[in-house]
Formats: structure tokens, sequence, C-alpha cells
């Protein structure tokens, strides 16, 4: 079996034209859709993903408003900060760029950036609403994923998901985004025991565990939907978090690297964005 390709750079493509189209009514209306990007230090990949999102506005016909800090900034002026962005009207989605310097708290940035305008879906608010099933702006990458994996209209109800990797970003709120979808949902971590296991018994598996190759050809069922989440920089170029090759022997559907789940998160991004501006739009005569 070689499996069939989770064209994240052609749906993400699809999805930044209706994006487009829904922004020229919306701007029809008078309104604009505004994204606030705030970048604390110089962390090389931050300012690559920051630049990959002022394009994507740029695309998208969206105002963007971008806001570099020096590594020094205080924890008080970036708080400051995003206290004047949630009063700006012409601001519909606020992201902090994560990671943040150590001296600042990430959790309470995030917290200060209000619920609708937490394009990230990083607020407690909106995990809350998500987790309770409530409608809710959700995490981009976790959307982007659910949104690839219907596209292909792969069944969910009453599939074995598993998940590597535990985080807030993507491992958590994917599995609840998959429970909605009355997926049966292992999530694996560092301390799990017999991980690959675990992995072998999944209709869908998730990496995203931020190591390179870390899931193995023998780690994947056959038929298996392979998701790969994972960017790692090597000598050799970008790889994720799977051996792609191995992997696409066994697996049904997979996503490669780059290409996959990466363009996505960005379309998701933009949606949110858009979405938050159309709630705020005065509603049409």
């Amino acid at each position: 079996m070689t499996a069939k390709i989770l064209d994240g750079k052609k749906l993400a493509s699809e999805i930044k034209a209706d994006v487009r189209e829904r922004t020229e009514r919306l701007k029809e209306r008078g309104v604009t859709p505004g994204l606030a990007v705030v970048l604390v230090g110089e962390d090389p990949a931050s300012k690559v993903y920051v630049g990959q999102k002022e394009k994507g506005c740029s695309d998208a016909g969206f105002a963007s408003f971008l806001h570099r800090l020096p590594e020094t900034t205080t924890q008080g002026e970036l708080l400051a900060l995003i206290e004047r962005l949630n009063s700006d009207r012409t601001v519909h989605g606020i992201l902090v760029q994560l990671p943040l310097p150590r001296h600042i708290d990430s959790d309470a940035v995030l917290s200060a950036i209000r619920p609708e305008k937490d394009v990230d879906g990083f607020h407690p608010v909106n995990i809350g609403r998500l987790v309770s099933g409530l409608p809710s702006c959700e995490p981009c990458t976790p959307k982007g994923i659910m949104r690839l994996l219907k596209s292909a209209e792969i069944p969910l109800s009453g599939k074995e998901a598993v998940i590597i990797g535990r985080s807030n970003i993507v491992g958590k709120p994917v599995a609840m985004m998959l429970l909605a979808e009355s997926a049966t949902v292992t999530i694996c971590h560092s301390r799990t025991e017999e991980l690959a296991a675990h992995a072998r018994r999944a209709d869908i598996l998730i990496a995203a565990v931020g190591k390179p190759r870390f899931v193995t050809g023998d780690m994947v069922k056959e038929g298996a939907v392979v998701v790969d989440v994972g960017i790692n920089r090597l000598e050799e170029g970008l790889v994720g978090d799977v051996d792609y090759e191995a992997a696409a022997e066994r697996a049904s559907w997979i996503t490669p690297v780059p290409g996959g789940v990466g363009p996505m998160t960005i379309a998701m991004l933009l949606e949110n964005t858009l979405e938050q501006a159309e709630k705020a739009a005065p509603a049409a005569r």
C-alpha cells in the first residue's frame, strides 16, 4: 500500500480564496478584518512564522498590525499593549507569537487577550468552551487537522485515534475535537509505557512531539491515517515527526512535511480572524 497525500497546501489555498472573497464582501459593509501580531525578541523561527502571517494577511486583504518588541520588554509593558489592542475596534484578532522570553508569564499574557479576539484559540474561556462542546474560536493547528481529515471524507466516528504529544497547542485540543466526532481517543506522551503498541492500534495517528522521524514505519497500522504535525529543521531540510517514506508504505493517507498541516494553520488563523470581524460588523440592511 502506498498512502494518498493529505494535501494541506492545496486545501489551504482553497480556504484562503474563500477568505479573500468573504473579506471583499465585508469591506463593502465598511469593515476590514484586522490582525495584530506581537513579536517579542529575536527568535529566528518566530520571525519566519510572523512573516508568513503577514503575507497571509496581505493576500487576504486584511489590515495587518505588527508590533515588534525588544527582548527586554517587561511583562507589564506587554500587557499594556494587549489592553490597547483589546480596545482597538480596527483589531479583530490578536496573536502573541510564542515562545515568549523566560521572564514573561505566557499564561498571563494569553489570558489577557479578550476571548473574542483570541484567534489562536488559547484563551482559557475558548478552551473551556471547546471542552464543553460549545462554539468557540478553535486553535488553528487542531482546526486545520480536522478540516484536512474531513476534506478527504475520512470516517472518524468509532475509530481509534492516537495522539502522540499532550501540548495545550495541539495534543489536548485535537483530542477534544476528535471526541466531539465520536472517535475513541488516546493521548500518548513521554511517560507513556509501550507507546509503539498504542500507536499500532491507531486508525488515525497524529504525531506532535517535535522529534524528527520519531514515528517509525513499524509503529503504523496497515491502512491508518497519519497526520504529521512536526516541523524539524535538519541539515537536509525540513522533516516531520514521522519517518515519511516508511509510514507511507503502510498508511492509507498521510500528510507531507512541508505542505501538510503547516499551510492549514495559517489558513485557519485567517479564517478565525475573518469570522471575528464578521461577528463585529454591523448587520447588513
